[in-house]
């Protein structure tokens, strides 16, 4: 596989936990659709890693923030900050003592508005693969 198989890789499946993300929300599964959500951008920030890395395959790491300190990627302390706070998702999204605290904070309005504040940073890292 070349590179950009790997970039493609990333890029495909970063799609798909979107498009799941997508998927929950229209079936009032806001929590497990803001999981997907930190996937799909999981996934993207790996692409731009391995873009720019000899390497193609990246840490296996979750944390939005240190992946992508690790490339010459340049995003606003604003947007890395918003990258940070969907961190909280990866983890209450695969621990279940988390889960019932989270339900609750997860409602269809507050998703609805993370998942907007956040589309314009997914075009913007994504921007960074074309």
């Amino acid at each position: 596989m070349t590179k950009q198989d790997h970039i493609d890789y990333w890029i495909k499946n970063s799609k798909r936990d979107w498009n799941r993300a997508d998927i929950c929300f229209n079936q009032k599964e806001y929590l497990f659709g803001l999981f997907c959500v930190h996937l799909s951008l999981e996934k993207i920030c790996k692409a731009i890693w391995v873009k720019h890395h000899k390497s193609n395959f990246p840490p296996k790491i979750h944390h939005l923030v240190r992946i992508i300190e690790t490339t010459p990627h340049k995003i606003s302390e604003e947007d890395l900050a918003m990258l940070n706070d969907f961190n909280k998702f990866q983890l209450e999204g695969r621990y279940p003592d988390y889960q019932d605290r989270m339900y609750k904070i997860c409602t269809k309005k507050y998703t609805e508005e993370l998942m907007n504040e956040i589309k314009p940073i997914k075009k913007c890292l994504l921007k960074e693969l074309q």
